[in-house]
């Protein structure tokens, strides 16, 4: 019962009620997995499918990742700092240089946070410099760069390209995603991955990086 409730409250972006359903399912026994994976991201997957079929807008969208923010936050000790997770897969994610846009990226970086990965999210307009500095500080097991432009793409290629230069390529693994960005681009800049959109990315963590 409370799933389809959590479901909905997240698709009509009612953060009171996820919050006040979450926390309700949490004492009941019902686990921060099951909660997560049977609730919160089909319904976010949902509202992602009617935002890419105009059937809503930026700000019903906004409202929605703001509930599934409030669920997740109620989720996060749990899920993170489980006793089976004494290590975690640690993610460094930012959109490229030129590009302002930020709802894709941080509804990524919310599914990845939420699967209780660690996320250094590095925010909006990264020049290539500060992702590799990033790389080399932070050690990620994955380098995620977001664009919504096709005038900012080609700033995969290059933060790809000056990763190769510093001997830093080959010490974590890349996934691109964004609007524009197809697997087919991702392979022809030799990205390791294509995520389109939270879910995607999540799956491919999942699949591919193995700590």
């Amino acid at each position: 019962m409370y799933l389809a409730q959590i479901a909905y409250a997240l698709k009509t972006g009612d953060t009171a009620e996820i919050r006040r359903l979450t926390a309700m399912a949490l004492e009941e026994g019902v686990s921060p997995e099951q909660i997560l994976n049977e609730a919160l991201i089909p319904s976010m997957e949902e509202v992602g499918q009617q935002f890419r079929g105009s059937e809503i807008f930026i700000p019903e969208v906004m409202k929605s990742a703001r509930a599934m923010h409030g669920a997740i936050r109620l989720l996060q000790q749990k899920l993170v700092y489980s006793p089976k997770q004494e290590k975690t897969v640690k993610i460094l994610i930012g959109t490229v240089a030129g590009d302002l846009h930020d709802i894709g990226k941080n509804l990524v970086s919310m599914f990845l946070t939420a699967k209780g990965y660690e996320v250094i999210n590095l925010g909006i307009d990264v020049p290539v410099e500060d992702f590799v500095w990033a790389v080399r500080k932070h050690k990620p097991h994955v380098l995620a760069m977001s664009a919504l432009l096709t005038t900012t793409m080609p700033s995969m290629l290059d933060t790809i390209n000056e990763l190769k230069r510093v001997g830093l390529r080959d010490k974590v693994k890349v996934l691109v995603g964004g609007g524009p960005v197809t697997k087919q681009f991702a392979e022809e800049i030799g990205a390791d991955g294509y995520g389109y959109d939270g879910k995607a990315a999540v799956d491919w963590v999942a699949e591919h990086v193995k700590i």
